[in-house]
Parts: structure tokens; sequence; C-alpha cells
């Protein structure tokens, strides 16, 4: 048999590829008299608390003619964006318009009946209370969704972190693995490091569901409160024992 496979209780897929047969490659040829190829991973996580919240305020219109709905729209939108620009703030809160929608509405016959349009004002930043703030300012428009993640810079941190001791686990693993089959050690052929903030466990978008209508005048706002996420890095690779 050209290669056996064994599979170890770590999930670690070994294969040995006897000597004269099909060479590993011609640079692992000339060094080594007996190829042994050892395909493995490693991985380490860590949990961050969420730094980042996305709030998207929308503003629902509906009428008979679609020119006449967009101006709804419109005019939501103005209404709404003056005061969430007073509150920017980089970083602490950016400003950004989201999707417009427009489209017909059908009746029994199958003819257009009226149209219906939504309008999204998005809200980001790593200030909360600034945010929830200005989300009930907006009082002609209505808080459709929250998100909860992690800023570029807390992620790549915890990514760094995480990745060290993936890598030491990788290298200890092969170690181990070396020592086990009689081998004194290894030489690492191919490695790739590859990150994920979104593994198991990750704490999820929450979802808002909520009136279409506006906001009251007096409207205050609302509560949020962030979670974890999970940020790991994966060490994948093979080896040659030696």
């Amino acid at each position: 048999m050209r290669s056996n496979i064994f599979k170890m209780a770590t999930g670690i897929a070994i294969g040995f590829l006897a000597s004269g047969f099909a060479p590993v490659s011609a640079q692992a040829n000339a060094a080594c008299d007996v190829h042994d190829l050892v395909n493995l991973s490693a991985s380490a996580s860590v949990e961050v608390q969420q730094d980042l919240l996305t709030m998207t305020l929308t503003a629902l219109k509906e009428g008979a003619e679609p020119g006449a709905v967009q101006e709804q729209l419109r005019v939501a939108l103005e209404a709404a964006l003056p005061g969430a620009r007073k509150s920017a703030l980089s970083g602490a809160m950016d400003v950004r318009t989201g999707a417009i929608n427009l489209r017909p509405r059908y009746g029994r016959d199958g003819k257009i009946s009226g149209w219906t349009g939504s309008v999204e004002l998005v809200l980001e930043g790593r200030d909360f209370a600034r945010i929830a703030s200005a989300a009930a300012q907006a009082t002609s428009m209505t808080i459709s969704n929250t998100y909860f993640g992690l800023s570029r810079e807390s992620r790549l941190k915890a990514q760094n972190e995480v990745q060290s001791v993936a890598i030491e686990r990788f290298k200890a693993r092969a170690s181990e693995i070396a020592k086990a089959f009689g081998f004194a050690g290894y030489a690492i052929r191919e490695v790739t490091v590859s990150g994920d903030d979104f593994g198991a466990g990750t704490a999820r978008p929450r979802m808002m569901a909520m009136s279409a209508a506006p906001m009251a005048a007096d409207a205050v706002a609302m509560p949020v409160e962030a979670g974890k996420s999970d940020v790991a890095v994966s060490v994948t690779g093979s080896v040659l024992l030696k």
C-alpha cells in the first residue's frame, strides 16, 4: 500500500510514504532517505469583549405612486440626518446611509396596487451610549437591527495573541508524534496560518424587531449591552519525520 492513514483521538491525520515510492519532493528526496509525511493541525482561541456596535435605523413608507413614496423616504432620512451628524465623532460614532428600497405591491388581480419603500441610516462605533442616544433622537425612523462585533484593532490584537499559542501547539504536537513513532525530530514541509473571529461560541448579531412607526418625540435611548466574540487561529500543515 502506498500510504497508511492513521486517525488519532486528537483528530490528527498521519500518512506515511515508504521509501522507494513516489517522492514528496526533489529536495525532500535529497535530504532524507526515508520520507515520512505527517499532516496535522492545531488551533487556539480566546474570548474578547465586543467593542463595536452597529445600529440600523429604518423608515418604511407606502403609497399609490412610487414618486410619492420616494419623497416620503427622502423627508424621513433628511429629518434624521442632521441630529445624527451632530452626534457623530470619528471612531466613537460614524454615520452612513444604508439600503434604499422601492418595490411594487400587487393586488389579487396581479396588478400593481401600490408601492412600498424603505430607507436605512446606519450608526456605528465604540461609544454605545452615544449611538443609542442618537438613535432615540432620530424620531422619523425606528431601530430595525443592532449588531455587536469587534473593531479591527481588537480583532487583530486578539489574533496576534492566539497565533503564537496555536503555532506552539502545532510544534509541540509535531514533536510528540515524531517521538511516538521513534523519530528524533521533524522538519516543517508546509504550513498555513488562518484566523477567524466568528468561530464556535461567537455572539451573533442581535436583531431587534420593532414597529415601522416613527419613535415618539420623547423616546428614550434603547439600552444595549455587548457580549463576547471568539477569536480563533488555526495552524495546518505537514512535517517530515527525521
